[in-house]
Protein backbone atom coordinates (compact mmCIF):
# COMPACT_ATOMS: atom_id res chain seq x y z
CA UNK A 1 0.00 0.00 0.00
CA UNK A 2 1.40 3.51 -0.44
CA UNK A 3 -0.29 6.91 -0.77
CA UNK A 4 -0.34 9.04 -3.97
CA UNK A 5 -1.61 12.47 -4.84
CA UNK A 6 -3.78 13.22 -7.75
CA UNK A 7 -3.56 16.76 -9.74
CA UNK A 8 -5.47 17.60 -12.27
CA UNK A 9 -3.64 19.96 -14.20
CA UNK A 10 -3.80 22.13 -17.77
CA UNK A 11 -0.47 21.22 -19.35
CA UNK A 12 1.19 17.84 -17.60
CA UNK A 13 4.50 18.00 -19.67
CA UNK A 14 4.80 21.50 -18.04
CA UNK A 15 4.34 20.07 -14.62
CA UNK A 16 6.28 16.83 -15.12
CA UNK A 17 8.93 19.41 -15.76
CA UNK A 18 7.95 21.65 -12.60
CA UNK A 19 8.02 18.25 -10.49
CA UNK A 20 11.35 17.30 -11.62
CA UNK A 21 13.22 19.83 -12.03
CA UNK A 22 12.21 21.40 -8.26
CA UNK A 23 11.07 18.54 -6.42
CA UNK A 24 13.43 16.16 -7.82
CA UNK A 25 10.88 13.76 -8.96
CA UNK A 26 10.81 10.54 -11.20
CA UNK A 27 9.01 9.53 -13.63
CA UNK A 28 7.43 5.59 -13.19
CA UNK A 29 4.49 6.06 -15.49
CA UNK A 30 4.97 8.02 -18.67
CA UNK A 31 1.00 8.90 -19.36
CA UNK A 32 -2.48 8.59 -18.82
CA UNK A 33 -1.76 9.26 -16.34
CA UNK A 34 1.93 10.88 -15.79
CA UNK A 35 2.87 8.81 -12.37
CA UNK A 36 6.31 10.36 -10.46
CA UNK A 37 7.97 8.76 -7.62
CA UNK A 38 8.59 11.44 -5.08
CA UNK A 39 10.50 9.72 -2.24
CA UNK A 40 8.15 7.16 -0.31
CA UNK A 41 5.05 8.40 -2.16
CA UNK A 42 3.64 9.49 -5.76
CA UNK A 43 2.46 12.63 -7.56
CA UNK A 44 -0.01 11.37 -10.14
CA UNK A 45 -0.88 14.48 -12.77
CA UNK A 46 -3.71 14.13 -15.00
CA UNK A 47 -5.30 16.32 -17.61
CA UNK A 48 -8.59 18.12 -17.08
CA UNK A 49 -11.68 16.08 -18.74
CA UNK A 50 -15.08 15.68 -18.14
CA UNK A 51 -17.36 12.75 -16.78
CA UNK A 52 -16.78 9.04 -16.90
CA UNK A 53 -18.96 6.26 -16.83
CA UNK A 54 -17.42 6.02 -13.09
CA UNK A 55 -18.28 8.98 -12.15
CA UNK A 56 -20.99 10.31 -14.47
CA UNK A 57 -21.45 13.46 -12.63
CA UNK A 58 -17.78 14.53 -11.84
CA UNK A 59 -15.85 16.94 -14.22
CA UNK A 60 -12.00 17.12 -13.61
CA UNK A 61 -10.59 20.75 -12.98
CA UNK A 62 -7.33 22.07 -11.57
CA UNK A 63 -7.99 25.11 -9.54
CA UNK A 64 -9.59 28.24 -10.85
CA UNK A 65 -7.88 30.65 -8.31
CA UNK A 66 -4.76 29.48 -6.40
CA UNK A 67 -5.87 32.09 -3.66
CA UNK A 68 -8.86 29.98 -2.90
CA UNK A 69 -7.59 26.65 -1.17
CA UNK A 70 -9.40 23.74 -1.22
CA UNK A 71 -6.56 21.09 -0.88
CA UNK A 72 -2.69 21.54 -0.68
CA UNK A 73 0.10 18.73 -0.41
CA UNK A 74 1.78 18.67 2.35
CA UNK A 75 5.76 18.10 2.45
CA UNK A 76 7.90 17.24 6.11
CA UNK A 77 11.46 17.84 6.36
CA UNK A 78 14.04 17.73 8.50
CA UNK A 79 16.17 20.71 7.06
CA UNK A 80 13.66 23.70 5.46
CA UNK A 81 16.32 26.12 5.09
CA UNK A 82 18.68 24.06 3.20
CA UNK A 83 15.50 22.46 1.04
CA UNK A 84 13.96 26.65 0.63
CA UNK A 85 17.45 27.29 -0.94
CA UNK A 86 18.09 24.18 -3.12
CA UNK A 87 14.27 24.77 -4.53
CA UNK A 88 14.60 28.20 -5.23
CA UNK A 89 17.81 28.15 -6.63
CA UNK A 90 15.97 25.10 -9.26
CA UNK A 91 12.80 27.88 -10.05
CA UNK A 92 10.80 27.43 -7.02
CA UNK A 93 8.36 30.47 -6.61
CA UNK A 94 8.14 30.45 -2.35
CA UNK A 95 4.94 32.67 -1.02
CA UNK A 96 7.25 33.62 2.00
CA UNK A 97 10.67 32.54 3.43
CA UNK A 98 10.49 30.39 5.81
CA UNK A 99 8.31 31.07 8.80
CA UNK A 100 8.89 29.59 12.61
CA UNK A 101 5.76 28.95 14.00
CA UNK A 102 6.53 28.21 17.35
CA UNK A 103 5.93 24.16 16.99
CA UNK A 104 7.32 24.41 13.37
CA UNK A 105 8.91 26.34 10.68
CA UNK A 106 7.14 26.27 7.39
CA UNK A 107 6.71 27.86 3.86
CA UNK A 108 4.69 27.38 1.32
CA UNK A 109 4.95 27.41 -2.32
CA UNK A 110 2.73 27.00 -5.55
CA UNK A 111 3.40 24.27 -8.72
CA UNK A 112 2.48 25.77 -12.41
CA UNK A 113 -1.35 25.07 -11.66
CA UNK A 114 -1.56 27.12 -8.88
CA UNK A 115 -1.72 24.28 -6.65
CA UNK A 116 -0.10 25.02 -2.79
CA UNK A 117 2.39 22.80 -1.62
CA UNK A 118 3.46 23.11 2.46
CA UNK A 119 6.91 22.49 3.46
CA UNK A 120 7.40 22.09 7.03
CA UNK A 121 10.10 21.09 9.49
CA UNK A 122 8.80 19.96 13.18
CA UNK A 123 10.64 21.90 16.04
Amino acid sequence: MFLATLLIVRDVERSREFYERVFGATCVHESNPLIMRFFNSYIIINVEGGPTDDKPMVQAKAPPDPNILSCAMNIRVRNIRKLHSEWKARGADFITEPKDHGTEIRCYLRDPDGYLVEVGQGL
